[in-house]
């Protein structure tokens, strides 16, 4: 009976290996165009990497030769450190017992499921609309828990058992939940506010949890504001909160503020800032606003008690082409953390009754200094568009076109050359590939050059470029004149800018025009789309992103 099966058996293998190495004499491809174009992709490679990864982990990584079956080569996955790195995962002792595949199963996995492995049905709900929210219910008294809980608060007479009553009737919107938002929320659901509203657009990336304190590894591609109230809710479940998963738009913006106490905008971009002001002013709430970037911060409480609104201070949006966010300009993650908290502490003392420190001030930090300052800021601006004595803007408007910029914390792409000025990443890469001879600039600061960096590029800082520093074009004119020698070319020698994004290459090819045939020998100055991290995407998925 057994010998019958193993026959069966053996001859269906037989089979099978027939019809594979058919198709190999009929050259017939066993991956397709559409495919091969998938394999290319970053996802593509991290796939093919999982599924190589995780044969090679059971000995079975000959049955990747198929994929070429014109040579019959072995095909070797990546290494497994390099990709457990590309995909988030921290190796310990218990994930080198499985392929990296488990990793990526268990993530999804605890996405949905409490720790024990069992649904949890008391989880926040995620909302991707605006809904009407009930009216808090007022306590006339804490309970014997409650007062054991906020004990080492209670105590404070400038708080006592009325702020804290105060705290439990109130409802607070936090827009955001990034570096600024995670310490924020932490602190005001430790506090016992009453009702805690969490809006963000975004998921979790692994280059969030150095700031972004309430997100794990576990959570990536979870949406933030679902991330933040789950970890809140195992901080103290006797808050409610309503998690928004969505972009706060002038259609929307009034309907959601006007069910809030309290706002504190957490944003990483100027449009939202005058959206949140705006809505802020039109319904009567108070904004506790902060921002974080590099190594400083800044925090100040608007539209309270007749304070200063936003557009008071700031009647103009900056060139949108002037304004760095952290993805652009960095931060140290603390700095975030230190803005957040002293949010939480004024949004604090509003609700409980307290007030503000920084209705008339603007609260200045230097990380690097260890040093604040208090700025006074000018008294409420009559003429304010918004809040003045006889405001021109009643109803909210497209703050995208106000501001020229969009309503995203996502580096912003500008639009400076034409596409004729402009070549794509796998251009470029075509262009090594058949050495043409030519120059390639990197504009990029050197703390980035020595994050990563192609080894063939020179490197002149932006900034160096605008200053026209001698130095940097004198060397760049000897690399023209070398290039233009190797290939006794008297015309314009091609000249290639990249940064990390394609931004501040177009701004660098714009300089290098001017200057072309006048301070630098002539020259073809065209920059990369989308810069570095075009490259690793689109060239090489092996190149760092950061």
């Amino acid at each position: 009976m057994f010998a019958a099966v193993d026959t069966k058996h053996q001859d269906l293998l037989i089979q099978n290996l027939e019809n594979i190495l058919n198709k190999i004499k009929n050259k017939t491809p066993l991956i397709n165009e559409s495919f091969q174009q998938f394999l290319n992709t970053k996802n593509g490679y991290l796939v093919s990497s999982l599924v190589s990864e995780f044969l090679e982990f059971f000995s079975l990584g000959f049955t990747l030769a198929v994929f070429q079956p014109g040579t019959g080569t072995q095909v070797h996955g990546p290494d497994r450190g390099n990709l457990a790195q590309d995909l988030g995962i921290v190796e310990n002792e218990n994930t080198r017992d499985g392929p990296l595949l488990l990793e990526v199963m268990k993530r999804c996995q605890n996405s949905n499921s409490r720790e024990d492995g069992s649904s949890d049905s008391s989880l926040p709900v995620l909302h991707n609309l605006v809904t009407e929210l009930p009216l808090l219910e007022a306590k006339t008294s804490l309970s014997n828990e409650a007062i054991l809980r906020y004990s080492r608060q209670l105590v404070l007479p400038e708080l006592g058992v009325k702020g804290q009553l105060n705290l439990s009737k109130s409802s607070v919107l936090i827009v955001g939940c990034g570096g600024l938002g995670c310490p924020l929320a932490q602190y005001l659901a430790a506090a016992g506010i009453g009702r805690l509203g969490l809006l963000d657009y975004d998921v979790v990336e692994i280059n969030n949890l150095h700031r972004q304190v309430l997100h794990g590894e576990n959570r990536q591609g979870i949406p933030k504001s679902l991330s933040a109230a789950t970890a809140l809710k195992q901080l103290n479940s006797g808050v409610e909160y309503i998690c928004y998963n969505l972009i706060l738009t002038p259609k929307i913006a009034l309907e959601l503020i006007q069910q809030y106490d309290i706002i504190a905008d957490c944003s990483d971009n100027v449009p939202t800032r005058y959206l949140v002001n705006d809505a802020c002013v039109l319904t009567g709430k108070p904004l506790v606003s902060a921002s974080a970037l590099r190594m400083e911060g800044q925090l100040t409480v608007y539209n309270y008690h007749g304070s200063p609104c936003y557009r008071c201070l700031f009647p103009v949006p900056p060139p949108a082409e002037t304004v760095t966010n952290c993805s652009d300009g960095g931060v140290l993650g603390v700095v975030p953390g230190i803005m957040g908290c002293l949010q939480a502490l004024e949004v604090l003392k509003i609700a409980s009754g307290l007030g503000t420190s920084f209705g008339q001030f603007m609260l200045m930090f230097d990380a690097l200094e260890g040093r604040f300052r208090n700025i006074r800021l000018r008294p409420k601006n009559q003429n304010c568009a918004v809040c003045g004595a006889n405001p021109t803007i009643r109803v909210l408007q497209d703050y995208e076109a106000f501001c020229g910029s969009s309503a995203s914390d996502k580096c912003r792409t500008l639009h400076l050359l034409s596409k004729e000025e402009r070549i794509s990443a796998q251009e470029y890469k075509k262009i090594l590939d058949e050495q043409v001879p030519h120059l390639l600039v990197d504009v990029r600061p050197p703390v980035e050059v020595d994050i990563c960096h192609l080894p063939h590029s020179i490197y002149i800082t932006l900034d160096k470029l605008e200053r026209k520093n001698l130095d940097c074009l004198n060397h760049l004119n000897r690399k023209l004149l070398e290039g233009k020698q190797i290939t006794d070319e008297e015309m314009s020698f091609p000249v290639y800018v990249i940064c990390k994004l394609g931004n501040d290459s177009q701004k660098a090819v714009k300089i290098l025009q001017e200057l072309s045939g006048k301070e630098l020998g002539v020259l073809l100055a065209k920059d990369i789309t989308g810069g570095l991290m075009a490259w690793s995407n689109k060239v090489d998925p092996t190149f760092p992103q950061y």
